[in-house]
């Protein structure tokens, strides 16, 4: 993983998503993980349905305007899956998450990780900013989810770090 996502990309990360949130009222969060573990893949877990879990276990759907957006890479499969709340799922939908996912695919097919991340960041910060603006872009907002992008270790009793 750190190979992959070094220190210092990863504080990329959480300043692109910062000045993402500066654009609009969404909340964003970033979630890696390694590979699911054996107990998920005996039960034919999918990386959506893991997306899904971290959404939840991540709070991402706990934001007042019910707006929060994860993007989840699963490593090993160089699988991206993006879930959204309510009211961004409404607005913006299935199909221009998956253009994302798969333009983010291309680069980290290519091994460019950190870059892919931040193109789907940028990607994502173009929808929200069209459905949720800042009325106020000098205003200072809550940040009601943090910006840290989230590792998540397996450990060896399979269970999740959050």
């Amino acid at each position: 993983m750190r190979r992959v996502f070094s220190a210092e990309a990863l504080k990329n990360i959480e300043q692109a998503i910062a000045a993402s949130e500066a654009q609009h009222t969404a909340e964003i969060r970033f979630a890696v993980e390694c590979a699911l573990d054996t107990d998920a893949l005996f039960r034919g877990q999918s990386a959506q349905a893991r997306a899904l879990d971290v959404f939840s276990n991540l709070r991402v759907w706990d934001t007042e305007a019910n707006n929060g957006v994860l993007i989840y890479l699963l490593l090993a499969d160089q699988d991206v899956e993006i879930v959204s709340d309510r009211a961004a799922q409404a607005k913006i939908g299935t199909d221009a998450w998956r253009t994302i996912c798969s333009m983010m695919e291309v680069s980290f097919k290519h091994g460019n990780f950190e870059a892919g991340v931040l193109l789907g960041i940028e990607a994502v910060t173009q929808h929200l900013a069209k459905h949720f603006p800042r009325s106020d872009l000098n205003a200072v907002e809550p940040n009601e989810l943090p910006n840290a992008p989230v590792v998540l270790h397996r450990h060896s009793d399979h269970k999740r770090r959050f």
